[in-house]
């Protein structure tokens, strides 16, 4: 019989000596995806700056007038089609049957993939980073596995891949960690979650630091602090919320609807151009605002939440969503969270701007919760993203309650990714 000394002073358990493995190659693939984060979104300022600043300067053209942005997102929507018809692999599967984390890409696919995601985030398209970035990670990081380490499940490497690319586009490996949490809590299996979710956490604190020493990216709108809670609060964020859940459920149901539109066009590069036309009229109605990935667009109309008024503020919304619909369906890579919030953004300073006792932080937070259960339908990064928008601790009772109803409104409606045969997904 063992004594107590002698088991502590055994050999470490199986799962501990799995998990010390994982450190290493977990650290290098959260540092690498952050890096290749960091070059697109480098590469795509400077293309950028050069599209809507060098460019129309000196044509002596408005950088933002009505017809250069016209001009400009047709042209976008020309040469990446262009682009995707000479490509090794066409940059993938059609985007809008993707999600933010699938199984693993042909490596040869991920150089075209990354070079139509440059161009779509310096042409202004209303897409995000996420979806493609994380895409040419999963492929690069299960590339390198299997070379390094063939013996190891390929599900190791999508999985810090992963979670090393949300870390680096969030700044925080809280996002991978929550994200993740649904994906296992659907995957069977044994073992304690936290096992499970050692390797990506790693992977997505080196993501989250590497992408915080060198870019110092912010998600803190600066947001009026929010001091105390009342009844009327607690009635806006029920009412903000599922009116953000509103605009996403009808941005969804138009997903399949505007997808197959452009499908029965003869030509991929047709549907491009005509796409990236009507983004280009979309942002001569909405404003050069509602251009681009969102991020930084969002932080200029928060700052200034009296600027608008709240016909323009809905119409930036509306606009952002169409916006958002066409991009995704039509061709263009890349994600749908970021412009997703720059929606829930603009409803909920739309509804603070009818009624100016609503707090600004609370229908903010609420907008981009509604429309984010219903664009991502990810309950965990839904709240999370709400909640890092306001920086606030005091709005996470009011969010949580706010959640409830919004997601009765979009639990068991369709999502907003198609299968191949172009139905959407439950």
């Amino acid at each position: 019989m063992p004594t107590d000394s002698a088991v502590a002073a055994g050999p470490a358990p199986a799962p501990a000596r799995r998990l010390l493995a994982l450190i290493v190659p977990a650290l290098a693939v959260g540092v690498a995806s952050a890096l290749v984060l960091l070059g697109v979104s480098l590469l795509a300022e400077q293309l950028q700056d050069v599209l809507w600043e060098t460019l129309p300067d000196a044509l002596s053209v408005g950088r933002y007038s009505s017809l250069w942005m016209i001009v400009m997102l047709t042209a976008m929507g020309l040469v990446t089609g262009l682009v995707l018809r000479a490509v090794p692999g066409r940059g993938g599967p059609d985007p809008a049957t993707m999600g933010l984390v699938d199984p693993p890409l042909p490596p040869y696919v991920v150089p075209g993939l990354l070079v139509v995601t440059v161009l779509a985030l310096a042409g202004g398209v209303s897409l995000g980073p996420e979806n493609p970035i994380t895409a040419a990670n999963i492929a690069l990081a299960a590339w390198a596995g299997r070379r390094i380490a063939p013996g190891a499940p390929g599900e190791v490497w999508l999985a810090l891949a992963a979670a090393g690319t949300i870390g680096a586009l969030f700044g925080t490996p809280v996002a991978a960690a929550l994200i993740l949490t649904e994906a296992l809590a659907a995957t069977p299996g044994t073992g304690a979650l936290w096992d499970k979710l050692f390797g990506p956490l790693a992977a997505g604190a080196a993501g989250s630091l590497t992408m915080s020493l060198a870019a110092h990216p912010s998600f803190d709108l600066s947001l009026p602090p929010y001091t105390h809670t009342g009844w009327g609060d607690l009635l806006a964020a029920l009412v903000i919320a599922s009116a953000g859940a509103v605009l996403g459920l009808a941005a969804v149901y138009a997903f399949p609807l505007v997808h197959r539109f452009f499908r029965a066009l003869p030509h991929p590069v047709l549907a491009l151009t005509l796409g990236g036309l009507a983004l280009g009229l979309l942002g001569a109605l909405g404003g050069h605002l509602t251009l681009f990935k969102g991020l930084d667009e969002v932080k200029t109309i928060a700052a200034d939440p009296e600027g608008w008024s709240a016909a323009e503020f809905g119409t930036m919304a509306v606009v952002k969503t169409a916006a958002l619909v066409i991009a995704a369906t039509c061709g263009f890579r890349g994600g749908r969270i970021f412009p997703a919030v720059f929606s829930g953004v603009a409803l909920g300073l739309c509804a603070h701007a009818l009624v100016d006792a609503v707090p600004v932080a609370v229908a903010v937070t609420c907008g981009v919760l509604g429309v984010l259960l219903a664009v991502t339908r990810q309950g965990w990064l839904s709240l999370f993203t709400a909640a890092v928008l306001g920086f606030d601790t005091a709005l996470l009772p009011l969010l949580c309650v706010a959640s409830l109803p919004a997601w009765l409104l979009v639990t068991g409606r369709p999502m907003m990714q198609l299968r191949e045969d172009g139905t959407p997904l439950r």
